[in-house]
């Protein structure tokens, strides 16, 4: 199954062409079980006696749950990013944007998910692949930051 078909039990908010947003059930609990000394990726270490831990992903991987929204991303434009199309955007409402973020926009209509550049003078949208031009944002623009991607789920 490719990856944008993925079924999500959100409510989906949005369904555009370049990413669709979902709202964050965090009221569930999966506690899962959790290696906590690290898996190596070099060479192999010695199996150690299983340990009685686990981890919760929504308490782990969201902060600020009121604010937190999920975005499947359609398309390649931050593939040098490590974001790929299918690829699964945790978004937090709440967080400042800061230069050199990965964002998720609104602009003229449409959402759009790139890295940010914020300068006195102006603001750029730049994707993290050499087929796309950096966005810039004018005054002309319907324009607004709409959330701070923290976190990115994908296939191996």
């Amino acid at each position: 199954m490719p990856n944008g078909n993925k079924q999500i039990t959100s409510l989906k908010l949005h369904n555009g062409n370049i990413i669709d947003i979902f709202s964050a059930d965090t009221e569930t609990v999966l506690a899962l079980p959790y290696v906590d000394n690290g898996i190596s990726a070099g060479f192999p270490s010695p199996a150690l006696d299983f340990v009685d831990l686990s981890i919760d992903l929504n308490r782990h991987l969201i902060k600020n749950p009121s604010a937190t929204f999920y975005g499947r991303v359609k398309g390649d434009s931050l593939k040098n990013a490590g974001i790929s199309n299918g690829d699964l955007l945790i978004i937090d409402r709440s967080l400042e944007p800061t230069n050199g973020k990965i964002a998720v926009c609104y602009i003229d209509g449409e959402f759009t998910a790139k890295r940010i550049q914020i300068s006195k003078k102006e603001i750029l949208l730049i994707p993290e692949n050499e087929n796309y031009q950096p966005i810039r944002v004018t005054e002309e623009n319907n324009f607004l930051i709409w959330g701070i991607v923290t976190h990115v789920i994908k296939d191996v």
